[in-house]
C-alpha cells in the first residue's frame, strides 16, 4: 500500500537529519564581497552624476551576458522557492532547519552576481532591474504537487544549475567571473547532493510512488527560471552557444542521476510502477534523438558560417 505524503515526510526525517550533518561537514564558509573587484567599481549615472552605462563597457560576449542574466534572475525568485518548499516539508526538526540553510546558502549567490555584474559594469543595471521587478512579480509556483514530486525536480535542478553556472563562468572569458561561479556551482553540487541522496532513500520506502514522481518529472521538466521575459530567445541563444543545451541536459543531468537512483534496475515494482519506468524509458529514447539532432543542426550552422567568414 502506497505511503501518504504525511508517512513519507517523517519516514525520511532520520535521513535529511544525516544528510543535514553531512552537508555541514563539507560545506565551505565563502564571502561573496571577496569575490568582487570593487577596485573596478565607478559611479553610475543618477543620483552620484556619474556615467551611463553603455554597451562597450562591458567585456563579456553577448550569450554569456544573456546566460548571466537569466542565472541571476532565476537566483533572484528565492522567496518564492523558499516558500514552495518550506511549504512542502515544513519548518520543524531536521526539514525546518535544511529548508533555513538552503536559503541561507542560495541567497548568497544572487547578492554575489548582482555585486560582480554591477561593479565590472558586465549588464545593464538598468534592464537588469527591470527584468528583476517583472520577473519576481510573476513569483514561482511548483507544478508539482507531491513531496516526492518535489524532490526529483529539485535533484535535476540543482544539477542543472551547477552545470549552467560552470559554463557560463567559462564562456565569460573573464577570470573572475569565473572564479565566482565556479564558488556557486559547488554549492548548487552540495544541495543536488542533498536531494538525490534522500530520493534515493525514498525509492527504498517506496519505490512505485517515487518511480511515477521521476517520471513524471522528467517529462515535464522545466528550469525555474522559464518565467524570465523572452525566456524562449535567451535559452535558444545560451544552447547554441552551447552553455546549457538538451544534449548537456540529457547526458550530464538526467542520465548521471538516474544511474544513481538505479532505476532500470529497480525490483519489485508493481505494474504501475513497470509502467511509470517504461514512460520513462520512452522519454529518455526520444530526447536522444532530439538532443542528437540539435547538435548536428548546431555544427552545421557553426560550419556554415566558418566558411562565409
Amino acid at each position: 500500500m502506497a505511503m501518504t505524503q504525511t508517512e513519507l515526510l517523517h519516514a525520511l526525517e532520520p535521513v535529511v537529519a544525516g544528510e543535514l550533518d553531512r552537508h555541514l561537514k563539507v560545506a565551505k564558509e565563502w564571502f561573496p564581497h571577496e569575490y568582487v573587484p570593487w577596485s573596478q567599481g565607478r559611479d553610475f549615472d543618477g543620483i552620484y552624476q556619474g556615467e551611463a552605462w553603455q554597451d562597450s563597457d562591458s567585456k563579456i560576449p553577448e550569450s554569456a551576458r544573456v546566460s548571466l542574466i537569466v542565472n541571476l534572475l532565476t537566483e533572484d525568485n528565492l522567496p518564492s522557492y523558499h516558500h514552495e518548499i518550506a511549504t512542502t516539508f515544513g519548518r520543524d526538526g531536521a526539514w525546518g532547519t535544511w529548508v533555513h540553510r538552503w536559503t541561507a546558502e542560495e541567497d548568497k549567490h544572487g547578492t554575489a552576481i548582482r555585486d560582480y555584474l554591477t561593479v565590472t559594469r558586465a549588464v545593464d543595471p538598468v534592464a537588469l532591474e527591470r527584468a528583476r521587478m517583472i520577473h519576481m512579480e510573476q513569483g514561482f509556483q511548483t507544478e508539482y504537487g507531491t513531496m516526492l514530486q518535489q524532490l526529483a525536480y529539485v535533484s535535476f535542478q540543482e544539477l542543472a544549475t551547477r552545470i549552467s553556472h560552470r559554463n557560463t563562468g567559462r564562456a565569460t572569458g573573464d577570470e573572475g567571473c569565473e572564479r565566482l561561479l565556479a564558488r556557486i556551482a559547488a554549492d548548487e553540487n552540495l544541495h543536488m547532493l542533498f536531494y538525490r541522496n534522500l530520493l534515493k532513500a525514498a525509492f527504498e520506502l517506496d519505490p512505485n510512488q517515487t518511480m511515477r514522481a521521476v517520471t513524471d518529472v522528467v517529462t515535464t521538466f522545466q528550469m525555474p527560471g522559464s518565467g524570465i521575459q523572452g525566456f524562449a530567445r535567451k535559452a535558444m541563444i545560451i544552447a547554441n552557444e552551447g552553455i546549457y543545451d538538451l544534449r548537456l541536459h540529457l547526458d550530464d543531468v538526467l542520465m548521471p542521476v538516474l544511474r544513481q537512483w538505479a532505476v532500470f534496475d529497480q525490483t519489485g515494482l508493481d505494474a504501475e510502477g513497470e509502467k511509470a519506468r517504461d514512460e520513462l524509458a520512452g522519454f529518455l529514447e526520444r530526447t536522444e534523438v532530439t538532443a542528437s539532432r540539435f547538435v548536428a543542426r548546431r555544427e552545421e550552422r557553426r560550419a556554415r558560417a566558418a566558411n562565409m567568414g
